[in-house]
């Protein structure tokens, strides 16, 4: 399974981790995630703001994106990943975490610090094609500074410390490359 190519879709290419990873097919702005029908299994990141907690403000993303990911994850097999809450699991018929709705798709809940974010990041994966066993393990942090439970905030090594809300959207989006390389292995344990 180690070089089955995977899709990664609604991703920055530029400036984020796929494009340096082996066997991975980069879909960023430049091509129209949307269009994919590619049969390789997919690691989908669409727009989250229609589906948080200020949908309502949130005017620059085309929320039609993540309900065709979670087709997308479902024709192909893969993996989606949203953050922890969003109405997006409602909207699309997706497994909670915990959740067995039907067989070989379900919902997990990680934290995205365990894999080097730089705030707690609580996110919900939406697999399909492969069972919970398959799961590669996932980090428990032991080796990380672990951010303030109560005000969930971490250094970023430079000085700074953030919470998720105060964070530069210029690295709130990006995935975690170690997060990233786990995604994709994931996503090469699934099938359509």
């Amino acid at each position: 399974m180690g070089d089955r190519m995977v899709a990664a879709l609604y991703v920055d290419a530029r400036r984020g981790p796929y494009s340096s990873l082996d066997s991975v097919d980069v879909w960023g702005i430049e091509r129209d995630a949307k269009l994919y029908d590619g049969a390789a299994p997919v690691v989908a990141h669409p727009p989250c703001g229609p589906w948080g907690r200020l949908w309502h403000l949130c005017t620059k993303q085309d929320p039609e994106c993540a309900t065709i990911a979670a087709a997308q994850v479902r024709r192909c097999g893969g993996v989606l990943e949203h953050p922890a809450h969003s109405k997006l699991w409602t909207a699309a018929g997706l497994p909670r975490p915990g959740e067995l709705v039907s067989p070989g798709e379900f919902s997990i809940r990680v934290d995205q610090w365990v894999w080097g974010h730089q705030s707690v990041k609580p996110t919900w994966l939406f697999v399909s094609g492969c069972q919970p066993e398959d799961v590669p393990p996932i980090p428990d942090g032991h080796d990380r500074v672990r951010p303030d439970g109560r005000r969930r905030q971490r250094t970023d090594g430079g000085g700074h410390t953030y919470t998720l809300a105060t964070m530069p959207q210029s690295k709130r989006h990006l995935t975690p490359p170690e997060f990233a390389a786990w995604l994709v292995e994931l996503a090469r344990r699934c099938r359509p």
